[in-house]
C-alpha cells in the first residue's frame, strides 16, 4: 500500500465516520474531503473544483426547478382530486394501489420528497373523508416515491451519478429509460406486496382519541388539555402584557383566548394587555397550577413590613467568599460565543460560572438569558477563585475591569427570600424549582443554619427555613404571588371549532427533511416573536406533546399544530422549513400553466430519450423554460434547488478522482471483488445490493453512490458479470433505503402526519427491502448480460 493510497483511504474513512456519526453537516463534511485531497495533493486544484460543473451535479440542481415548476402549476393538484374521486369506489387495498401506482409515475419524473410534499394534503383529506386511518395510506406514498426512483435516469441522484461513472470509464452512460427495465419489475412488486401483505403490517394505532381522520385538533388530543383560568379583582398580573405574565414560562401553558366583557379574543399576541376579570382558555397541564396554589411558594423577607423602595437590601459582599468572587469578562471578536445566547452555549454548565449582568452601553441584570452575545459585550460573572482564572485565560474570553463591580449596581436587585414550612420548593432540586427560567430568579446562595453556600448546584434540595440569596427583580416576585391568586374555572370544556373564525384558524405543518430548524427550540427560535403562531402541540415519536413545548427540540418529521392569523400562516407556508397540510392555506397553483409545465417536462424527456441533447443540457433548457413561460419565478427557481445536496455531490466527486488517481479504488477492487470473483453472479448482486443498501441508511445515497460505483468500476469483473449490472444493483440497493425514517427525505415527511414510530419501517421495510432485491437479483442479470 503506497503513501497515496493510505490517504487516500484515511480521508475516506473519517468522511465516512463523520457522516454515520452526523457530528457535521453532510455539505460541509463534503466541502472538509474536498480541501483535505487538494492540501495532500491528491487532486489538483482544477480536479477538486471538477464536481461543481460535472454534468450530474448540473441535472440534479436543474431537476430541482423541473419538479417544482410541476408542483407549483397544480399537477399534482389535478392528480389529488383524481384520487380524492376514486377513492369513493375502492376500498383500502385498492386505494393503496392507486396511491402507490401514480407516485411510481411521477417519481419517474420529480424529486421524490417533493411528490410526498404535494400528496400530503391531499391523502389527509382522504384519510378524513373516508375515516383510514392516515397511518394505512403515507408509508404507501412514501415507499411508491422511493419505489418509482429506481425507474429513470433523473428519477434519483444514484441514477445519474452511476450512468456519469459509467460514462467516464466506457464513454457511454445509461439511456434515459435504460433503468425502467428492472425499475418497472422491481416497483411493481413492490406495490404488491404494500397490496397484498404490507399493508397487514402498518400500525393501526389512532393519533387522535376519537375516530380516524379527526380534525388537527383532536388528533392532537387538545381537549384533554384545555381549562379555563380567572385573574381575579386587585390581581398584579392587570395591566400586564401576555408576554411579561410568565404564564408560558412558569406554567408552561399556552393562552388560546382570552374572554372578557362576553367577547372572545383568540389567539391573542404576546402584546395583550390583561385586565381583572378576565377568563383564559389555556393549553397545559393543570396539575402546575394546582401545585402552585396549594401553598405558598417563597416568602419574601420584610416584604410585608417594608414599602418596595424600603426593600431589605443586600450587601454584593455577600456573593463573595474566600473560593468565590466577582469578575468582568469581555467577550473579544472572533469568540465562538457570538451570536449565541446565554441559554444556547449553556454558559453556566460549560464555564461554571453564574451570569449576574451584562453590560451593553448600560447594565442589563434581568431577562438576559436569551440576548444574542456581541463582541465587546461586558459580562459580570460569579464563580470560584480558580473558574474565573481560567475563565480569563480562555480564548473565548478577556480580562474586563478589575474593579468593574460596583458599576453594576447589583444591590438593587438582590433578594432574600425564605422557603416557608409547606411550601411546594420543599423538597425539591433548584433545577426543579425553576426560579430562573420560570420568573426570572437566579438562585446565587443559600443561607442555611446560619451558613451561606455561593454557588449552590443544581441538584441541591431546598429545605423549609433555608434562605436564598437571589437576583432578580420585586416584579418578579410578584408575578410568582400573582400566579398563586389565579383562579382555576370550573366549566364545561369548550368545543375546538370554537377557537377557530375566519381570520383564526388550526393547522398541521410537518417540519421539512431539509429544515433549518432542526435540533432547536422553541425558545431558541423565537418562534411566537418571529412568525406571529402559536404552537399548540408538537407529535414527536409516536406521541403528542402538549406541554413545556419551548423547550423541546424540534426534529426533522416532527408534526406541530399551528394556531394563529390563517394569513401568517399562509407565510410560512411559503418558507422551505415547514409544510402546511391543509390545502386552503397554501399557495394557490397556477392552473392555468398545468399542461405548459407538463409539455415542457416532456420535451426534456423527448430530448434526454432520443439523444437529441446531452442530460444535463435537456435539463438546464426545461428549467430556464419554466421561468420563461413564467411556471416559476426565478426566486422560487432559485429557493427550489436544494444547495446542500448539490454541494455535497459536488465535494464527493473528487474523492472518487482521488480513489482512481492514488490507486485506492483499485486496492478495493482488488480486495474485495477478487474475494467474490468465485461466487455465482446472483450471489456476487444480491451482496453488492444488501452492502450499498445498509450504507446508505447512515450515509447519504448519492456518497454510497459515489464510493460504490469508483470502486466497481476499479476492480476485476467476476464472471459472468457485466459493468453495467454492477452499477444498476449499486444504484437500486443505495437508493432504496426503507428500513428506517432517516433514510430518506420521503420517509422522513411522512414520520410525524402518520404516527409512525422507527419500529413500523423496520417491520415493513425488512420485507420489501429483501423482496426488491430477489426480483433484481432476477431481473437485473437478464437485462444486462455479461
Amino acid at each position: 500500500m503506497t503513501v497515496e493510497i493510505a490517504l487516500t483511504l484515511g480521508i475516506l474513512g473519517v468522511a465516512l465516520l463523520l457522516l454515520v456519526f452526523e457530528r457535521l453537516r453532510a455539505d460541509l463534511i463534503a466541502l472538509l474531503v474536498l480541501l483535505s485531497l487538494t492540501l495532500t495533493g491528491l487532486v489538483t486544484p482544477g480536479e477538486a473544483l471538477s464536481g461543481f460543473s460535472n454534468p450530474s451535479v448540473v441535472t440534479v440542481w436543474a431537476m430541482f426547478i423541473l419538479g417544482l415548476g410541476l408542483a407549483r402549476t397544480g399537477v399534482a393538484d389535478w392528480l389529488g382530486r383524481f384520487i380524492l374521486q376514486a377513492s369513493k369506489q375502492r376500498g383500502e387495498a385498492g386505494l393503496i394501489a392507486l396511491i402507490m401506482l401514480l407516485a411510481v409515475l411521477l417519481s419517474a419524473f420529480m424529486n421524490s420528497s417533493a411528490i410526498v410534499a404535494m400528496f400530503l394534503p391531499v391523502i389527509s383529506v382522504v384519510a378524513r373523508k373516508r375515516q383510514f386511518l392516515p397511518a394505512r395510506l403515507l408509508m404507501p406514498l412514501a415507499f411508491g416515491t422511493v419505489l418509482g426512483g429506481s425507474t429513470t435516469l433523473i428519477s434519483t441522484m444514484p441514477n445519474i451519478l452511476v450512468s456519469n461513472a459509467l460514462e467516464e470509464f466506457t464513454g457511454q452512460g445509461f439511456r434515459f429509460f435504460d433503468f425502467a427495465l428492472t425499475g418497472l419489475p422491481v416497483s411493481l412488486a413492490g406495490v404488491a406486496f404494500m397490496v397484498l401483505i404490507g399493508r397487514h403490517l402498518l400500525p393501526r394505532r389512532e393519533r387522535n382519541l376519537e375516530w380516524p381522520g379527526a380534525e388537527p385538533g383532536k388528533l392532537f388530543g387538545l381537549e384533554e388539555r384545555l381549562f379555563v383560568l380567572r385573574l381575579p379583582p386587585g390581581s398584579p398580573l392587570a395591566g400586564k402584557r401576555l408576554a411579561e405574565s410568565r404564564l408560558g414560562s412558569a406554567l408552561k401553558l399556552n393562552v388560546v383566548s382570552i374572554q372578557r366583557a362576553g367577547l372572545t379574543q383568540t389567539a391573542p399576541s404576546s402584546q395583550t394587555l390583561l385586565r381583572q376579570g378576565d377568563e383564559l382558555l389555556v393549553l397545559g397541564k393543570s396539575d402546575w397550577l394546582q401545585d402552585l396554589l396549594s401553598g405558598q411558594q417563597l416568602h419574601l423577607d420584610n416584604g410585608k413590613q417594608r414599602a418596595p423602595q424600603e426593600q431589605l437590601k443586600l450587601d454584593v459582599k455577600e456573593l463573595v467568599s474566600s473560593q468565590v468572587d466577582l469578575a468582568e469578562v469581555v467577550v473579544p471578536p472572533g469568540s465562538p460565543v457570538i451570536g449565541q445566547s446565554l441559554y444556547q452555549c449553556d454558559f453556566r454548565k460549560k464555564y461554571k460560572a453564574n451570569v449576574l449582568a451584562i453590560w451593553r452601553e448600560r447594565p442589563v441584570r434581568t431577562n438576559f438569558q436569551d440576548m444574542p452575545l456581541r463582541s465587546g459585550d461586558r459580562i459580570l460573572v460569579q464563580a470560584s477563585r480558580k473558574q474565573l482564572n481560567e475563565l480569563s485565560a480562555s480564548p473565548d474570553f478577556t480580562p474586563g475591569e478589575p474593579n468593574a463591580v460596583a458599576a453594576y449596581e447589583l444591590q438593587e436587585r438582590l433578594l432574600l427570600l425564605t422557603v416557608p414550612s409547606g411550601s411546594t420548593l420543599e423538597g425539591k432540586t433548584l433545577a426543579q424549582s425553576e426560579l430562573a427560567d420560570a420568573f426570572g430568579l437566579s438562585v446565587l446562595g443559600i443561607v442555611r443554619n446560619g451558613k451561606t453556600r455561593l454557588m449552590p448546584k443544581a441538584k441541591e434540595r431546598l429545605r423549609a427555613g433555608d434562605q436564598l440569596v437571589v437576583e432578580g427583580k420585586l416584579e418578579d416576585v410578584e408575578l410568582l404571588q400573582a400566579i398563586q391568586q389565579l383562579e382555576v374555572k370550573e366549566v364545561l370544556t369548550p368545543q375546538l371549532d370554537e377557537l377557530e373564525s375566519v381570520e383564526i384558524g388550526l393547522a398541521e405543518a410537518v417540519l421539512s427533511p431539509h429544515s433549518r430548524l432542526n435540533g432547536k427550540t422553541l425558545r431558541e427560535l423565537k418562534f411566537r416573536e418571529k412568525y406571529g403562531l402559536n404552537i399548540l402541540a408538537i407529535w414527536h415519536g409516536g406521541r403528542a406533546y402538549r406541554s413545556n413545548l419551548r423547550e423541546m427540540r424540534l426534529h426533522h418529521g416532527d408534526s406541530v399544530l399551528l394556531y394563529g392569523d390563517r394569513t401568517r400562516i399562509k407565510l410560512l407556508a411559503e418558507e422551505q422549513d415547514f409544510l402546511i397540510l391543509s390545502e386552503e392555506l397554501q399557495e394557490s397553483p397556477r392552473r392555468e400553466k398545468a399542461l405548459l409545465s407538463m409539455l415542457i417536462m416532456a420535451a426534456v424527456v423527448l430530448a434526454a430519450g432520443l439523444r437529441l441533447l446531452p442530460i444535463e443540457i435537456a435539463a438546464l433548457a426545461g428549467a430556464a423554460a419554466m421561468v420563461l413561460t413564467q411556471c416559476l419565478t426565478m426566486e422560487e427557481a432559485q429557493r427550489s434547488i436544494r444547495w446542500p445536496a448539490v454541494f455535497m455531490i459536488a465535494g464527493m466527486l473528487p474523492l472518487g478522482i482521488a480513489m482512481q488517481t492514488s490507486g485506492a479504488a483499485e486496492f478495493l477492487g482488488q480486495l474485495v471483488l477478487s474475494e467474490a470473483g468465485a461466487w455465482q453472479a446472483s450471489i456476487f448482486l444480491g451482496a453488492l445490493f444488501l452492502f450499498s443498501n445498509l450504507l446508505s441508511q447512515v450515509v447519504p445515497p448519492p456518497v454510497v453512490a459515489v464510493l460504490m460505483s469508483t470502486v466497481a468500476l476499479s476492480g476485476a469483473l467476476p464472471a459472468h458479470t457485466s459493468l453495467q449490472a454492477l452499477l444498476i444493483m449499486i444504484a437500486l440497493g443505495s437508493a432504496m433505503p426503507f428500513l428506517s425514517p432517516m433514510g430518506h427525505p420521503a420517509n422522513l415527511l411522512v414520520l410525524g402526519p402518520g404516527g409512525y414510530r422507527f419500529s413500523d419501517y423496520t417491520k415493513v421495510g425488512l420485507p420489501l427491502t429483501l423482496l426488491v432485491m430477489l426480483i433484481a437479483v432476477l431481473v437485473v442479470p437478464f437485462v444486462w448480460p455479461p
